[in-house]
């Protein structure tokens, strides 16, 4: 073989060394750190700055006309690493998971990609489904299995993260 050849093989086999420690580097150091999770959309307003976090989703156009008196106007996160961020409902999907696309984008590690979605029906009323999440929905301590109508304050439950429809 000649020395031209061996030189060529030792410095790819060197190249494929590196590669593997600097991927074996970013596993490690995403394991430590997680991913990084940015708030899209979120506005603070300087008398509410570090007390409360407000966002404001894109309207969508409406398919039930008016909303039914009473019904809850927005959602609430009460406890988790978002706790105090409110979301305006105005009569679209609500996406929760970890998924970079959600409404609601989930730093928590009990929370899947898609984990589950709050979604107006034709009757007014805001509904909460399990989008076949590992660790599960919870309504009121209660494991969701289907698409279950959502009683204004009662806790919805997504790994550490709790929400709440309130008017």
């Amino acid at each position: 073989m000649s020395e031209l050849t061996l030189t060529v093989m030792r410095l790819g086999f060197l190249a494929v060394l590196w590669l593997f420690v600097i991927v074996a580097v970013q596993v490690i150091r995403s394991d430590l750190f997680g991913t990084r999770v940015t708030q899209r959309a979120a506005v603070r307003r300087p008398d509410q700055a570090g007390q409360r976090r407000e966002r404001q989703p894109q309207p969508k156009a409406r398919s039930g006309g008016r909303q039914r008196r009473g019904a809850p106007t927005k959602l609430v996160i009460t406890e988790g690493s978002l706790a105090g961020t409110t979301v305006a409902l105005q009569g679209q999907t609500i996406t929760l998971g970890r998924a970079h696309d959600s409404t609601i984008v989930l730093d928590d590690d009990y929370a899947s990609g898609r984990h589950a979605r709050i979604y107006p029906d034709q009757n007014g009323q805001w509904i909460v489904e399990d989008l076949g999440s590992t660790n599960g929905t919870y309504l009121d301590r209660g494991r969701l299995t289907t698409p279950v109508p959502i009683p204004p304050g009662a806790p919805i439950r997504i790994g550490k993260t709790v929400i709440e429809l309130r008017k």
